[in-house]
């Protein structure tokens, strides 16, 4: 199959810890590349120990780089939404904070109206207890983590946080959402 610039995309999202989120949107056919960093803050180049004090307003997300041929931006909000609590504000299971928010960056007015839409679906369907509380806001800026961030659950399936909240993640994506992996 031959992809021309043209289908590929970008999108920015923000579901948790980026270290959940990297480990689910790597598995995905049509994915490129997922980046770890922070975007939708006030202070320029955060490092990781600044915005876990809550006081940049970053959200830890991640630049996802796709191929439209293979994978949609509508898919890959359905994965979004699918593994994570999007009812929740400023949390992700233990993990509390402004930068734990659900947030998506639209990167074009395509994005933006395919965004509102699914999440006025959601919302419209019930599917979950509780409102969506999802953010949708224009992308600005994306400031990658810092190097250590990248690709850690596949570095560190052993540890702690990687074995009793990523792993579940990765299974769930696994059994709910197969025709989506590589």
């Amino acid at each position: 199959m031959t992809t021309t610039n043209n289908n590929i995309q970008t999108a920015t999202l923000g579901n948790g810890c980026f270290w959940c989120t990297e480990a689910i949107f790597q598995k995905i056919k049509g994915v490129l590349t997922v980046k770890s960093g922070y975007s939708g803050g006030d202070i320029e180049n955060p490092t990781y120990k600044e915005i876990c004090t809550g006081t940049t307003n970053h959200a830890e997300c991640l630049q996802i780089t796709f191929d439209s041929t293979v994978v949609t931006f509508e898919d890959l909000l359905k994965i979004f939404w699918e593994t994570h609590d999007p009812t929740t504000p400023n949390r992700q299971g233990n993990d509390a904070g402004t930068q734990y928010r659900s947030i998506i960056f639209y990167h074009n007015e395509v994005q933006k109206i395919t965004a509102e839409k699914y999440k006025k679906q959601l919302e419209e369907s019930n599917v979950f207890k509780a409102p969506v509380v999802t953010i949708i806001e224009p992308f600005t800026i994306f400031y990658e983590a810092e190097k250590y961030h990248d690709n850690y659950y596949n570095l560190n399936k052993s540890a702690g946080y990687c074995q009793f909240v990523i792993r579940p993640k990765v299974e769930k994506l696994e059994k709910n959402l197969a025709t989506y992996l590589l």
